[in-house]
């Protein structure tokens, strides 16, 4: 038995270490593309905290889906967001379930990129609709008489660009229309529908989302015009822009190199647009890599000795 588990943590631990080694490869090829995406991630933040400056509170407006969703209450608010917490940790551990599972269709850092464009590409949206009209936040702690509904004047520069985190990013105001927890949900649902490969998950992940919104809802978190605008702008945004993305390579025929350096630019090129390796060159390296066998003193592939005979 310890044989064994030794015998796996070895083969585990290669696993490992190779993983690690094509994914600096690729990370050497696309740190521009993540470093831009999670600039922008922190631009969002940016944003949503600058709403909240002329965010102005009123009275709750008429919502369908307050009429039909019973109210949670203040004291039970914390499930939608333990919800949203389980469906961001699943996705980032599937994303870096490569480095210790066998079987894998995916590399850790194309994947992000691919993730970081949907994102930014909605986030950019997300901010152009909640600044054009700002509206009172259903929020409790949004609402008029609390405290934190109007942000004061900033004092400095530096208040504004830390974003008081993180009671300033839990505790924001005004920055409605789309939801950003629905943003998330669904590209890391749209992103796993394309790339899982377990057909219950794939249903689980609709089924949560689903679920998500309406506790969203029921929380009073956002009005019910912020989550239905979410789930078709995000599901519009992710179909358009993954027919322009370039495709990404299938590892079940595609094996990058370890190193970027072994590679030329148009084999990156290839690689990263999921041509793979040509036909043509694969059949002759195919035919290259067959066993040789010796007839009549000659050297020569095994499918000729076996013509010759």
């Amino acid at each position: 038995m310890t044989l064994y588990i030794r015998r796996e943590a070895s083969k585990l631990w290669k696993r490992v270490c190779s993983e690690i080694a094509t994914e600096i490869g690729l990370l050497a090829d696309n740190w521009k593309y993540l470093l831009a995406g999670l600039l922008c991630q922190y631009i969002h933040g940016l944003a949503a905290r600058g709403v909240h400056y002329i965010h102005r509170p009123g009275p709750t407006l008429q919502d369908l889906g307050y009429i039909l969703l019973p109210e949670l209450g203040q004291d039970k608010s914390y499930i939608s967001e333990t919800v949203f917490t389980c469906v961001f940790l699943s996705f980032v551990l599937w994303t870096f379930h490569p480095f210790i599972i066998k079987s894998k269709k995916i590399y850790t850092v194309l994947i992000w990129c691919r993730v970081l464009a949907f994102l930014v590409a909605c986030q950019f949206l997300r901010v152009i609709t909640f600044y054009s009209t700002q509206l009172p936040g259903p929020n409790y702690h949004c609402r008029e008489g609390s405290e934190l509904a109007r942000l004061p004047r900033p004092h400095s520069v530096l208040e504004v660009l830390l974003l008081n985190f993180p009671r300033g990013v839990i505790y924001g105001c005004g920055d409605l229309i789309f939801s950003s927890h629905m943003i998330f949900t669904l590209v890391f649902v749209l992103t796993y529908q394309k790339y899982g490969s377990k057909r219950f998950i794939k249903l689980l992940g609709w089924i949560i989302a689903i679920l998500q919104s309406l506790l969203i809802i029921a929380s009073r978190k956002h009005y019910t015009v912020d989550v239905v605008v979410a789930w078709y702008t995000v599901n519009l945004v992710v179909f358009f822009l993954d027919k322009k993305l370039p495709e990404l390579p299938d590892r079940t025929t595609v094996l990058l190199p370890v190193s970027s350096k072994d590679r030329t630019k148009e084999e990156n090129h290839k690689l990263l647009n999921g041509n793979g390796v040509d036909p043509a060159d694969r059949k002759i390296l195919l035919v290259s890599q067959r066993p040789r066998a010796q007839v009549n003193g000659n050297v020569g592939h095994t499918d000729n000795a076996t013509n010759g005979a």
